[in-house]
């Protein structure tokens, strides 16, 4: 391997490692759920990200030829990873979590009410029935 690989690696795995410490940290400090949902879901999918990155370049420059895994990982790490942000933070809000920043939850009236769990179950159910039919 050229030593221009060698400092791409580098940069990759150290780029990597800091987002990864830095999206750690956010989980462990931060107050509140809302405000800790950024930290593994931004912070960490980059610094996975980069650290898959340098991972392929290394396989594919000692190996037989281009490494593809890594490539699958991390695109199914940025598509799984805002998907599963976005549902704790929807059960967050549906157990009305407190929000230490003040900023409002659920629709405009401040809250979400016993008439809005009743849509969402309806929306719910006709999305499996619709699918139960298929």
């Amino acid at each position: 391997m050229s030593p221009i690989d060698e400092l791409l690696v580098s940069f990759f795995l150290l780029v990597g490692a800091v987002f990864a410490f830095i999206g750690s940290l956010g989980l462990a400090r931060l107050r509140d759920v809302y405000s800790r949902l950024h930290g593994p879901t931004k912070a960490t999918t980059l610094g996975v990200g980069g650290m898959l990155i340098a991972s392929a370049v290394y396989f594919s420059r000692t190996g037989a030829g281009v490494s593809l895994h890594e490539v699958l990982v991390t695109l199914f790490l940025f598509i799984t990873a805002p998907v599963s942000a976005h549902l704790l933070a929807k059960a967050a809000l549906h157990l009305r979590l407190p929000n230490i920043s003040g900023a409002p939850q659920g629709p405009a009236s401040g809250s979400f009410g016993p008439r809005d769990h009743d849509v969402a179950a309806g929306a719910a159910q006709d999305v499996l029935r619709d699918a139960a039919e298929q």
